[in-house]
């Protein structure tokens, strides 16, 4: 990613800047491919539904395709992951 983790800046202690869709978009394809991190359709379709919910069109394309490899119960646990997260950082969420 271009910007520095905004996870990483929330845990030193320095507000942690708001994720951009296309922040999140990235996220996902490296799980979804296994770039830097083992490859984990959960996480990759966690991050690509924050991203659709943030209005990216190719997040839903990218969430629908790997939905097709997944079962249910990997999709309502990557849907209740990306609830957590935006519990967790609620000033990312939408509103």
């Amino acid at each position: 990613m271009a910007r520095r983790s905004f996870f990483a800046a929330g845990e030193a202690g320095v507000e942690a800047v708001e994720p951009s869709p296309g922040d999140l978009v990235e996220l996902g394809l490296k799980y979804c491919i296994g770039r830097d991190v083992e490859l984990d359709l959960i996480e990759a379709h966690k991050w690509f539904n924050l991203a659709a919910r943030r209005g990216n069109r190719q997040a839903r394309v990218y969430r629908s395709e790997i939905s097709e490899e997944m079962t249910k119960q990997e999709i309502f646990k990557a849907q209740r992951m990306a609830r957590e997260w935006l519990r967790l950082h609620s000033g990312a969420v939408l509103h």
